[in-house]
């Protein structure tokens, strides 16, 4: 049993909760704690079941929010935290190097890789997802950025942990996996949109663009320009190797240009009001 707390912010997860938490196990990790947000489902009761902790987080509109919230107020007793989403499912490759990984003990964080299930089926390019989402407790917390006036969201979505010390990866990946389905992928990211706007020209306008990560370092040069869209297209489908997955990749190609649109039209539109 890994000296390791996983975090698992929830709300209203009944589909895709008991598969994340099977993947995990019994004897994986000293604690598993399940951070509500006031599920209405059988969330709470699936956790339970399970034999995870649930604690309840209320977000009044500011900082901190869900996940710095449970650093500061429930900090874990382990010397590692790994926050896991309920759509994401540890294999056993990852689980065996992760084991290595904190086993050797020299590094503050880990960057983790995931594949990406779209459609019913793994896609083979397209657009890579990475999350520093493993790190010591007390490394560090995830960035702060002043969002109580125009945030909806009460979780961390894009920041990024600020952590003291070396960063290390993981290259063995984390499945994700969302049975919600395509609906609920185009209200999700209609929210992202929002907060990407927003983000941006709080940034742009306080000339604050610091502790960056590379891909957000490109993202926000494209931000204010009309082709931010084609650009994620071109990118997903050709550079990335969409096109590996046919009809599907360049569907959710399609689908990255439009969510990037949708970020520079909410900008232009905000800006005009």
């Amino acid at each position: 049993m890994l000296d390791l707390t996983i975090a698992i912010p929830v709300k209203n997860e009944e589909t895709n909760l008991p598969g994340c938490l099977g993947s995990i196990g019994h004897d994986l990790a000293k604690s598993i704690v399940i951070i509500d947000s006031g599920s209405t489902d059988n969330t709470k009761k699936i956790a339970e079941e399970f034999g995870a902790d649930v604690v309840d987080f209320i977000w009044d509109g500011k900082f901190p929010k869900k996940r710095n919230w449970f650093l500061r107020n429930h900090t874990p007793q382990t010397k590692w935290v790994l926050f896991l989403d309920a759509d994401e499912y540890l294999t056993p490759d990852f689980i065996a190097e992760l084991q290595q990984s904190l086993d050797k003990d020299d590094k503050a964080g880990y960057w983790l890789n995931y594949t990406i299930y779209f459609l019913g089926k793994r896609l083979r390019g397209g657009y890579p997802l990475h999350k520093l989402a493993l790190f010591k407790v007390g490394a560090g917390e995830y960035e702060r950025i002043d969002e109580e006036r125009w945030s909806k969201l009460d979780m961390e979505v894009h920041e990024h942990p600020v952590l003291e010390g070396e960063i290390g990866r993981i290259h063995s990946k984390i499945d994700h996996r969302d049975y919600r389905g395509v609906s609920h992928y185009v209200i999700k990211h209609n929210e992202y949109a929002t907060w990407e706007a927003e983000r941006f020209l709080k940034a742009y306008n306080e000339g604050n663009f610091h502790n960056l990560t590379w891909k957000q370092k490109i993202k926000y040069r494209l931000m204010k320009s009309v082709f931010i869209g084609p650009v994620y297209f071109l990118g997903s489908f050709f550079v990335l190797g969409g096109f590996k997955d046919g009809a599907r990749g360049f569907a959710f190609a399609i689908l990255k240009m439009a969510y990037f649109t949708q970020i520079y039209c909410k900008i232009k539109e905000i800006e005009n009001n």
